[in-house]
């Protein structure tokens, strides 16, 4: 049987595995940041319908340009945008691809602040993209000044900055995203991925694109609207970003059926978003009742949070896994990331480390400092 090292594979690709998450089937699945609220029915009649509508035209390519989607996108949005400062493809990971094809590339580089999307560098591999893993300081915050010192240092063509961050879940002060605009020789991409969960006060960078031409906001549908496995992920820009990754983009890349259950569920956002306070409930709630457990936690703007176990955190991960419930090992030592769900997952989950620390499995840890508190 022919293997991978059998093939003329690129070089800069053997021995790498695919990116994914462990999918098994456990009572209880926190480890991917899906949305662990089905659609409301109401919400998946109407998709239904709009879905129902296309299949008697699928003999046809869908709109090329996906307008009309894009259109109801920057309605979302808000902020002044309208359809030719949007652009959407398949899940935000396709946006970001795409973006890496019209900016980066060959003999190019990609700047990232370390740890964050682990999909970043991936997406700069599979692009020929040199990718520069930055540092964050030890309590995984990021100032204006560490960010502009590495940006000047190594002058990429693309940064990448995620607010709030993927796996801390801390969102970025608007300072450090301003500070990286003005050094930056090229394009400055915010992965806004969890942007709706955010706490009261968070600014999103969706209102500094007036007068920076230069800078892209990424986000999803998957994490907030309930939409993961719909696949859709959208940028907002200047026209002329939106013009630059249409240069680079597949034909008819988006489906017919992939735009009109988009757009069905887009109609529908105030129902969809309406599980978004009950998960930032649920992520509160783990970060206090962990804190109260004396482990050490990351402040978390997302649905998902990201704390210490007092030891090795895969057997950590695998004593959690014994008790049923499935959490990220992100790779970051001796923390693992859980995503914020329902409250019976919460119960469960929170059920779980109490049984851990009982076993002696992770032990409370000295009070963290700031940033990790």
């Amino acid at each position: 049987m022919t293997g991978l090292a059998d093939l003329p594979i690129r070089d800069d690709l053997r021995g790498l595995s695919p990116y994914g998450a462990p999918q098994l089937d456990v009572p209880v699945r926190l480890n991917t940041n899906e949305n662990s609220h089905p659609l409301p029915e109401a919400v998946a009649e109407a998709i239904g319908k709009a879905l129902a509508a296309e299949l008697r035209d699928l003999n046809r390519y869908p709109d090329r340009d996906a307008l009309a989607l894009r259109a109801d996108l920057a309605g979302y949005l808000g902020h002044g945008l309208t359809a030719d400062g949007v652009w959407a493809a398949n899940g935000s990971n396709e946006v970001q691809q795409q973006l890496l094809q019209a900016f980066a590339g060959p003999g190019r580089s990609a700047l990232g602040f370390t740890p964050a999307y682990s999909m970043h560098p991936l997406l700069a591999l599979g692009t020929g993209t040199r990718w520069v893993p930055a540092r964050r300081g030890a309590d995984f915050a990021l100032t204006a000044d560490e960010a502009v010192e590495q940006v000047r240092e190594h002058r990429p063509d693309v940064v990448f900055l995620c607010s709030p961050n993927n796996p801390t879940g801390t969102a970025l002060d608007p300072a450090v995203i301003g500070a990286v605009l003005r050094v930056a020789p090229g394009m400055v991409v915010v992965d806004e991925a969890y942007a709706e969960f955010a706490r009261p006060g968070t600014v999103s960078a969706l209102s500094m694109l007036p007068g920076h031409p230069r800078l892209v906001v990424t986000r999803t549908m998957s994490k907030a609207f309930g939409f993961a496995g719909g696949r859709l992920g959208y940028l907002a820009a200047d026209p002329a970003v939106v013009a630059a990754v249409q240069l680079v983009r597949l034909p008819y890349h988006l489906s017919a059926l992939t735009q009109a259950a988009a757009r069905a569920a887009l109609a529908h956002c105030e129902a969809l978003l309406g599980t978004v306070v009950e998960i930032a409930e649920q992520r509160d709630r783990i970060v206090s009742e962990l804190r109260r457990r004396g482990l050490r936690v990351a402040d978390s703007d997302a649905n998902f949070v990201l704390y210490e176990v007092g030891g090795d955190q895969s057997v950590a991960w695998r004593t959690l896994l014994a008790h049923g419930v499935l959490v990220r090992d992100v790779g970051l030592p001796g923390w693992l990331r859980v995503t914020a769900g329902t409250r019976a997952e919460t119960d469960a989950f929170l059920a779980a480390v109490d049984s851990i620390q009982r076993e002696g499995s992770i032990a409370p840890q000295p009070r963290p400092t700031k940033g990790t508190s």
